[in-house]
């Protein structure tokens, strides 16, 4: 398998800000799959949730700190260069013109998100531009909503790693990452409250966050 070729990845979020929770699983996926690089992508305005605290800048700052020593990520900004809504859609479209037909692609999600996945934007068109790698919620049934949606996903799920590295796009694999339960708004909460997020995310992110005065208590209390 050529280095040309090897399969590369997308993870987009809010990163409001970035934790362990978000890196951890990522960077097991990696191991598990033997994939090469993960390109870590801030959203601009997120559809699907309120508007993130901190601003753009700030976002991708925190994330730019969290991947400094990662050599797995490297940081893509083209969401926050637009003024409009992240579609995911639309970024993978864009992403498979550059990297041509043939480059191995996928974009990571939660499971959570594969759950709600026809709602997506354009949800169809995602797999035709890349493959989908869904880190598992261990204990969590994963079952969709309605049969059409199940029938979708049990018509492109793999459990062989190779199509992965072999196939452009087209399908989903379950991957057995462990769950972090860490999540934004509880080190938003946390940091409020004063209280100590050291084991929650990198202390890079946390060292940016205190000297910023980020996510603190509000004084017109």
């Amino acid at each position: 398998m050529g280095d040309m070729h090897s399969l590369q990845a997308m993870y987009g979020g809010t990163f409001d800000p970035v934790h362990y929770g978000h890196l951890k699983p990522v960077e097991i996926l990696a191991n598990l799959i033997g994939l090469q690089r993960v390109i870590i992508m801030p959203n601009n305005v997120p559809p699907h949730r309120p508007q993130p605290e901190a601003t753009s800048e700030q976002r991708k700052a925190m994330l730019a700190l969290a991947i400094a020593d990662k050599p797995l990520f490297t940081l893509d900004e083209r969401e926050l260069r637009r003024d409009t809504p992240s579609w995911t859609s639309q970024t993978l479209r864009e992403w498979r013109a550059e990297q041509g037909p043939m480059q191995p692609l996928a974009f990571i999600i939660g499971q959570d998100s594969l759950l709600n996945f026809p709602s997506w934007y354009q949800y169809e068109t995602i797999l035709e531009n890349s493959h989908l790698l869904v880190c598992r919620r261990p204990g969590y049934p994963l079952t969709m909503r309605d049969a059409q949606h199940q029938q979708w996903l049990d018509a492109h799920l793999t459990d062989n790693i190779e199509d992965l590295h072999s196939l452009p796009a087209g399908k989903i694999y379950l991957a057995e990452t462990p769950w972090f339960d860490i999540s934004a708004t509880l080190i938003r909460e946390r940091l409020q409250q004063g209280l100590d997020c050291d084991d929650l995310l990198p202390s890079p992110v946390l060292a940016y966050i205190h000297a910023h005065g980020l996510y603190q208590k509000s004084t017109d209390a």
